[in-house]
């Protein structure tokens, strides 16, 4: 499906990719990892066909810089940072959808389960939405999009929790008929998406392994944990997750998505010092 044949960019005298050598097939979701600096970014961009580059880099046998245009009606792009567009956001949805051949309706139904009434965003500029906004917008117009490969730049990095697992759930119905490319420089925020792991670094393929699909996407796990005292900052963090106050400030509980569980008990360990017990429940995870 995806083939980079050694393909190399050099800027000025600084070489960025050397040599790299990948085949990725249909249905397989990687994550891109590596320091900033290690040619993830480059290697995105010579695959949508932006730069020049020297070796061969081919979608479905179409070669990316040569036929740019078929190749991006074929690939859904989530960016790191969202463009500076002064477009109205009716105005934005309507040209993606244009532009390749999709429904704007599919675009709209997805950013209403990410929680996002285009409605009444419609006349607002792009740039003047929240971060947050922006990146549920940029997913449903990548997601929505006819086209088997998605290329995601740190997808869910602006969401909330409850978006977080809709996006989750927006992959997972996608899992076999759909390649995934999500770059990131940190493994434990993708690993639960994917199923191939590849690192870069000084522009080299350092890892290239092959994992198993272990956790399902869409899973919830029910937590319950106990303060020695109600504390304003952890109470204001657990509210963040939807997690209800049932004692006082001293009980809570919720739940969190399964490719969320890290993220989670990162957060949470900040506050060790309160806590006097927690627990995370897979099979209770699916309860009301």
């Amino acid at each position: 499906m995806i083939n980079f044949n050694q393909v190399s960019k050099t800027f000025k005298r600084n070489r960025v990719l050397d040599n790299i050598d990948l085949r990725i097939e249909l249905g397989e979701r990687i994550a891109l990892v590596g320091s900033n600096g290690a040619g993830k970014t480059t290697l995105i961009r010579c695959l949508l066909g932006e730069y020049v580059y020297d070796g061969a880099v081919t979608v479905n046998g179409l070669v990316t810089r040569e036929e740019r245009t078929k190749v991006l009606q074929k690939i859904g792009f989530v960016p790191q940072l969202p463009p500076p567009l002064k477009m109205p956001v009716s105005q934005l949805v309507d040209f993606s959808a244009s532009l390749c051949n999709s429904e704007r309706s599919r675009m709209e139904d997805i950013a209403q389960r990410l929680g996002l009434d285009l409605g009444k965003i419609a006349r607002l500029p792009f740039v003047k939405l929240s971060g947050g906004m922006k990146q549920k917008l940029l997913i449903s117009i990548a997601m929505g999009r006819d086209t088997n490969i998605l290329v995601m730049d740190e997808p869910a990095a602006n969401l909330d929790p409850e978006a977080r697992h809709i996006f989750f759930e927006l992959l997972e119905e996608r899992l076999e008929n759909t390649t995934m490319l999500i770059s990131s420089h940190r493994l434990d925020e993708v690993s639960a998406l994917v199923n191939r792991v590849i690192e870069l670094d000084r522009g080299k393929v350092v890892l290239d392994d092959r994992v198993a699909d272990e956790v399902s996407l869409t899973s919830k796990l029910a937590c319950r944990l106990v303060l020695r005292r109600p504390e304003a900052s952890i109470a204001k963090a657990l509210a963040n997750w939807h997690f209800t106050d049932t004692g006082d400030g001293l009980s809570w509980q919720g739940s969190v998505a399964g490719p969320d569980r890290l993220r989670f008990v990162g957060m949470i360990s900040r506050y060790v010092g309160v806590l006097t017990s927690i627990s995370l429940d897979e099979n209770g995870g699916d309860k009301p």
